[in-house]
């Protein structure tokens, strides 16, 4: 009969060997959920904060904080907090944005069938109730972006289930497309505006003049490297202060918008808010 001692050791042993080719590694439990924060890092005393972008391990010397907590330090790996762990462990996992990978997880057979129709080949590992697809390079994570199919890379973990069969590949456009969800319809009411007489047509009309202003608009988002919430709240506002109530501005135009502030991992749902804020503070 197999020993835990024995089975917590074999997993430190993968660990460790996956921590020397760059993949932060932690130990899983029963459930394939990670450890959960220890009374030391209650309520994140710690300061470590998993779901944010500044996380990062923190200083106590257990595997708390889920994929925060993936190390490539065999002198933590093998610690007596993390053996202790490794024996009660039931998986081996890793975060895969911080070895620079994205894991197309493929939970059932129709999942996997759509994958081999849509998705360039590259390394593929079996799991339980479908294939793990690994591709070099990182993106947001996201679960659900199509039926049964999950996107782990930064701020997530997977579970290590062998090395699979095949050269892993460039992480192709087609996955990163998978996360940008389809703008919503935003129908804008048109308004009345007067115009001058003998300025001809509203120059809002003309396609150089609001062409450079949505361009504008989209690289002002893009180029946001923090408080995007604000930015794309702000330049929301800016456009439609400009173009706003002279009806100029199209679906197409305000698609473009969403896009890029769901490019920056705005939801669609916060787009939509952002804007119909914006709109309400300009009396629109």
């Amino acid at each position: 009969m197999t020993q835990p001692t024995d089975i917590g050791t074999e997993r430190l042993r993968t660990a460790l060997s996956m921590a020397a080719s760059g993949m932060p590694v932690l130990p899983l439990r029963a459930g394939k959920v990670p450890f959960g924060n220890c009374r030391r890092c209650a309520d994140n005393a710690c300061g470590g904060r998993p779901n944010m972008k500044n996380a990062g391990p923190c200083a106590c010397p257990g595997p708390c904080h889920a994929w925060a907590a993936a190390t490539t330090d065999p002198d933590v790996i093998q610690s007596g907090t993390w053996r202790r762990a490794w024996v009660r462990a039931s998986a081996v996992a890793y975060h895969p944005g911080g070895a620079w990978l994205t894991v197309v997880d493929l939970d059932n057979a129709d999942a996997v069938t759509w994958a081999r129709e849509t998705l360039p080949a590259t390394r593929t590992v079996p799991t339980t109730r479908g294939e793990h697809w690994i591709y070099l390079g990182p993106m947001q994570s996201i679960n659900a972006v199509r039926p049964g199919v999950d996107i782990k890379s930064t701020m997530a973990y997977a579970r290590y289930l062998g090395p699979g069969t095949g050269r892993m590949t460039e992480l192709p456009d087609a996955v990163r497309a998978l996360t940008v969800k389809k703008p919503p319809t935003v129908q804008p009411t048109p308004q009345a505006t007067t115009v001058p007489a003998g300025a001809g047509e509203c120059r809002h009309r003309t396609p150089a003049y609001l062409e450079r202003g949505i361009a504008m608009a989209e690289q002002r988002i893009t180029d946001a490297h923090s408080a995007v919430h604000a930015t794309v709240y702000r330049t929301f506002l800016a456009v439609l202060s400009t173009h706003g109530r002279c009806g100029c501005l199209t679906d197409a135009h305000i698609g473009r918008l969403f896009t890029a502030a769901q490019g920056k991992g705005e939801s669609a749902r916060h787009c939509t808010d952002a804007w119909t804020n914006a709109r309400t503070r300009l009396g629109l």
